[in-house]
């Protein structure tokens, strides 16, 4: 989709339809709307007296102009924003994706918008301009590569359906003197709504189609797109680096591991300690010998979120410029059960000598981050996350509405809390006491045991992965409850979410002041 942003007035816009706003307990509109109001001989003025439209959330109408009512484009949609009160960035994501998808279902081409909030939502106009673009190509997102056109279960109209998709955005804005900001907004927006898409795509492949070695290559032709400097070691390199812990997960597949390095080093750089993100990258868990059951197995292909966040988020930052040196590291192996898996009650000696006995081999991830965050330490970073759809009980404690992040370090939480109200993909600290949770990993024959149980289990991983991080200041992010979603929102399709790309660009981005 073509994003373009036009100085005119909305009304004079050559597309198919245009979108304006209200807030709810609006009774007479303003600004643009109140223009577009006036146009129509007041039909949105109408709308709202009749109770029909009440500018709730992400509701949607529907007006056709006639030909004598000035207006170019033949429809005019509205979409509510809510309470004033409650008025947020997140909420022009919402109203753009949910505006984005109506006209779609209309089968709109072009599409011309007023940008939501930068008027009386009073909210700086390259943000809002970023949310826009931002709300739009996350709404209209959808996976249909492997969908044949002629043999789909739905029929007929699902078939057609799949066609209709908007050619062109229009970001209108009337002030000349806010075009240069919402332009430097949009193309952000775009640019890390698409790297979000991106992630999304990778996530939602099934794992016979994108096992380690083929997830290396697609982050290979990426990169190369983008500038990105990328490497991937083998299983040979990693048994001479000693990377004990991911080899042992990668022992019972038959599908080669990877360990993918991606770097951003931007002009100047060459000075600065970098941001090192980690994301993990089973392309597919069984559970290993620790088997998992059988009903939702097939949704472990999402098991490598967190390592399609990092990819997402380092083709974001190559491709905004951002001058924050930044690594990206993703252990890609796949977690299967056979003759040559780890055992429960095996020991295994990570990079950096630390050694790890197995409880459960479904306690695969933090193993595989372990080594990352081992090998991470050769860059001497400013600072390391790690990201991970990592356990079930960070579902239990926070449910779908936020990851769960530990740390040693406040500063880091307070970074990725700032860069979570900025982006919407919000962040929950759990406690990582010493005293309390150390003593839940210790183990009678190695350094560590890699389960701790039920009880606290979510913090038990992330106290395994600070022993790795050491001395550096660090973030483990549980993204178990939020790398997939079985409902359908505005700019949240029902499917891999994608989320944390554009948290982790905003986080490492920051690091730049």
């Amino acid at each position: 989709m073509n994003i373009a942003v036009q100085s005119a007035q909305l009304g004079s816009v050559d597309a198919d339809a245009i979108v304006v706003n209200l807030f709810q307990g609006t009774s007479e509109p303003a600004g643009a709307t109140g223009a577009v109001d006036q146009a129509l001989s007041g039909a949105i003025s109408r709308l709202i007296a009749t109770g029909d439209f009440t500018g709730k959330p992400n509701q949607t109408a529907v007006l056709y102009p006639s030909p004598d009512q000035q207006l170019k484009a033949p429809r005019v949609i509205v979409v509510g924003l809510g309470k004033r009160d409650d008025f947020t960035l997140d909420k022009v994501r919402q109203a753009s994706a949910a505006a984005a998808r109506r006209a779609r279902d209309l089968g709109i081409k072009r599409l011309a918008t007023i940008v939501h909030g930068a008027g009386t939502g009073s909210i700086d106009p390259s943000r809002a301009a970023q949310a826009v673009a931002e709300g739009t190509v996350l709404g209209l997102y959808r996976f249909d590569e492997l969908k044949s056109r002629s043999t789909s279960a739905g029929g007929a109209d699902e078939e057609d359906s799949t066609k209709k998709e908007i050619e062109q955005l229009i970001v209108v804005e009337l002030e000349q003197a806010k075009l240069a900001e919402i332009e430097e907004g949009v193309k952000r927006g775009r640019h890390l709504a698409e790297s979000q898409n991106f992630a999304r795509t990778l996530v939602t492949r099934p794992g016979n189609l994108l096992p380690p070695v083929a997830l290396a290559e697609e982050t290979q032709k990426m990169a190369d797109q983008v500038g990105l400097q990328f490497e991937a070691l083998d299983s040979n390199q990693m048994e001479r680096l000693g990377m004990g812990a991911l080899l042992g997960v990668a022992a019972g597949s038959d599908q080669p591991a990877r360990f993918i390095i991606l770097e951003h080093n931007p002009p100047g750089s060459e000075g600065q300690q970098p941001v090192v993100l980690c994301g993990k990258g089973i392309t597919f868990d069984t559970g290993g010998i620790s088997l998992k059951p059988g009903e939702g197995m097939w949704q472990m292909k999402d098991d490598m979120g967190g390592g399609a966040a990092v990819i997402g988020a380092l083709r974001s930052l190559a491709l905004l410029g951002a001058p924050q040196r930044t690594v990206g590291l993703i252990p890609a192996v796949e977690n299967m059960p056979s003759g040559k898996a780890i055992r429960p009650g095996d020991v295994l000696r990570a990079m950096d000598g630390q050694t790890i006995e197995i409880i459960s081999t479904d306690a695969e991830g933090r193993l595989v981050l372990a080594d990352a965050l081992a090998y991470g330490q050769r860059y001497e970073p400013r600072a390391m996350l790690d990201v991970a759809t990592l356990t079930g009980g960070v579902v239990t404690a926070l449910g779908h509405g936020a990851a769960g992040v530990m740390a040693n370090d406040p500063d880091v939480v307070e970074r990725l809390k700032r860069a979570a109200d900025a982006t919407g993909e919000r962040v929950w600290e759990l406690p990582l006491w010493d005293d309390e949770y150390k003593r839940a990993i210790r183990s009678d024959i190695a350094d560590m045991k890699n389960s701790v149980g039920r009880a606290a289990s979510a913090i038990g991983g992330g106290m395994l992965l600070k022993q790795f991080a050491k001395q550096v200041p660090w973030a483990h992010v549980d993204i178990a409850g939020m790398a997939w979603t079985e409902t359908d929102s505005p700019y949240k399709p029902k499917g891999a979410t994608g989320y944390g790309v554009r948290l982790l660009a905003e986080y490492a981005a920051g690091y730049a002041g």
